[in-house]
């Protein structure tokens, strides 16, 4: 089978070289659709393809990837953001995917690896991802008696492993498409009101979380799932500690807390609310909870690092230097 690369860039001359090096011969064409850079990131691409498109970026993503992949040509579309890389071990393994992969498979899954390390929106190191897309799918008939059509793609997990390796962090660029979709239309689906709250709670600055705050209020009356409910009321519980606006602090913990076993993400903002009132021994209650009766729904941090690190510190500052050296551990152990 044959393999069209498949790129939407903007200013990445820092990682689009060290990117194509790593992939560049496993194709058999390479399409990149430029976005507006303003840097040198278009002469570095012509020293690996003539094929490059310039796409005027409206703020939506899909919209820049459909026009990318209507311009591919070839079996297989293997779509590739310019901060990962492929070492030489998952070269091999993709040099022999595509040898041996069977033509009635429309997706293969890869390993999306190295996410905690740079603060992506992530919880996971390593998650699969679809990355390698047929370009043309073929509808096929199943079942021996009252037939339909297959709608379902046919997905192979492959053993491949993609370095995610960012050199920023582009959350302040995804929260104002967030806002922007908002402001525009009005909504988003629930699959994205879940990544904007993970956008916030991870990568989000201070000023994020409280600037987005109006959002997510007005969204938290109208139906949703329970799950999701849960998550908008964490974001909202983080804004009101921020801006140590206690009604509304208790008002969205309670939420959180009523009728269900909670979650990482409100116990450690309690801990945070009584360590800021200087109430050591309740916060260390909560940020227990939050490392060891609780789970987290959308940072993973939330029942590990982050609470740990404060049970630490607040040890450390009441002396008790046996238990701070006890959690230092189990932090350590579950890596920085």
């Amino acid at each position: 089978m044959t393999i069209s690369i498949c790129m939407i860039v903007k200013n990445e001359e820092q990682v689009l070289k060290r990117c194509l090096d790593s992939c560049a011969d496993l194709a058999d064409e390479i399409i990149i659709v430029d976005t507006g850079s303003t840097d040198g990131t278009k002469k570095i691409a012509a020293e690996y393809t003539d094929k490059i498109f310039d796409f005027e970026w409206i703020g939506d993503f899909s919209a820049a990837r459909n026009y990318a992949f209507s311009l591919c040509s070839m079996d297989y579309i293997y779509s590739v953001d310019a901060d990962e890389v492929l070492d030489e071990e998952n070269r091999t393994r993709f040099r022999i995917l595509k040898d041996r992969l069977l033509p009635e498979i429309e997706i293969v899954q890869m390993k999306y690896g190295n996410q905690l390390e740079n603060g992506t929106v992530y919880n996971f190191d390593e998650e699969y991802r679809p990355k390698l897309f047929k370009r043309l799918r073929t509808f096929t008939w199943i079942e021996p008696v009252h037939e339909t059509v297959r709608l379902d793609p046919v997905v192979y997990d492959s053993d491949i492993v993609i370095r995610h390796m960012p050199v920023s962090v582009h959350s302040s660029r995804d929260i104002d498409i967030f806002k922007n979709r908002l402001s525009k239309e009005g909504e988003l689906s629930e699959r994205l009101w879940e990544m904007f709250a993970k956008e916030l709670f991870i990568s989000g600055s201070d000023e994020d979380i409280i600037g987005c705050e109006p959002y997510f209020r007005a969204f938290e009356e109208k139906p949703m799932t329970a799950d999701l409910h849960k998550v908008i009321c964490s974001v909202l519980c983080k804004a009101a500690r921020m801006k140590n606006d206690t009604d509304s602090f208790f008002k969205y913990s309670v939420k959180l807390l009523a009728g269900s076993e909670g979650c990482s993400e409100v116990c450690t903002e309690m801990g945070h609310w009584y360590e800021n009132k200087q109430d050591y021994q309740e916060a260390l209650i909560w940020y227990y909870n939050a490392v060891n009766e609780t789970a987290p729904i959308i940072s993973i941090r939330s029942g590990g690092t982050e609470p740990l690190d404060r049970m630490i510190e607040i040890y450390d500052l009441l002396g008790n230097t046996e238990e701070a050296d006890n959690y230092r551990r189990i932090r350590d152990g579950l890596g920085k």
